[in-house]
């Protein structure tokens, strides 16, 4: 299992939001780090075919973002997940199934567990997500990115709005993804990524700084990723 990004380039007239970025990337747990404007959501959202790249491909075991196949391999938790405020929890999830081709039974069957995964199974369930706090919002985000049981997992900052507690919850239930899939975490919170990165790729004006894993010998992560933001 393997995502591969191919001198990937997105331009927007006189800038260069990514910057002809290669990497290649296996099962497990890959960090993205990058300030504001940095260029991740971008590679994100070429990585899940929502923007068309200006040059460069990307393929998940050899298949195009543009693919029926690649699109029900994959996940994604943007920053800001649409979501019907009128809908219940559960009707939303078995809602984003039936748009994955989910059967029926399956649907209902995987809606229940992803409810439970997330610690929205008892009355949260059934309440409409317009009532939700923005964890609870942001727990159901990850539910939907679940729902197909994708291969590929792209998470765009899916801790932000988390307690600690949760957040920790969250990131065991990331690691836990990470032992049988690809998932590629962008987030502000670096502690998240150095507890449970196999790998980091750091970003910087839209281009990669940084592709591999840092020395644990010599700092923590963020005293890392720093220098090498510092460096380049």
């Amino acid at each position: 299992m393997e995502l591969v990004i191919d001198r990937l380039t997105k331009q927007y007239e006189n800038k260069i939001a990514v910057d002809r970025i290669s990497a290649r990337l296996g099962i497990g747990v890959c960090g993205l780090l990058g300030a504001n404007g940095a260029g991740k959501t971008t590679l994100m959202r070429m990585i899940c075919g929502i923007l068309k790249p200006t040059g460069g491909t990307v393929t998940f075991d050899g298949l195009e973002t543009g693919a029926e196949e690649y699109r029900a391999a994959l996940g994604y938790l943007p920053q800001d997940f649409g979501y019907y405020p009128s809908f219940t929890g559960r009707d939303f999830l078995l809602y984003m199934a039936a748009l994955k081709g989910l059967s029926r039974s399956h649907a209902k069957r995987r809606t229940k567990e992803l409810l439970e995964l997330v610690a929205l199974s008892s009355d949260a369930a059934d309440k409409k997500i317009k009532t939700y706090s923005g964890g609870m919002k942001q727990r159901l985000g990850i539910a939907q990115a679940l729902i197909n049981s994708p291969q590929l997992i792209i998470l765009d900052e899916p801790t932000a709005g988390l307690d600690p507690r949760e957040r920790v919850r969250f990131r065991d239930l990331i690691a836990e993804l990470g032992k049988e899939n690809i998932v590629l975490l962008s987030t502000h919170i670096v502690s998240d990524i150095e507890h449970i990165a196999d790998t980091v790729l750091i970003m910087k004006d839209g281009q990669l700084i940084f592709n591999g894993v840092w020395d644990t010998g010599k700092s923590g992560l963020e005293e890392f990723y720093l220098e090498q933001i510092e460096k380049h």
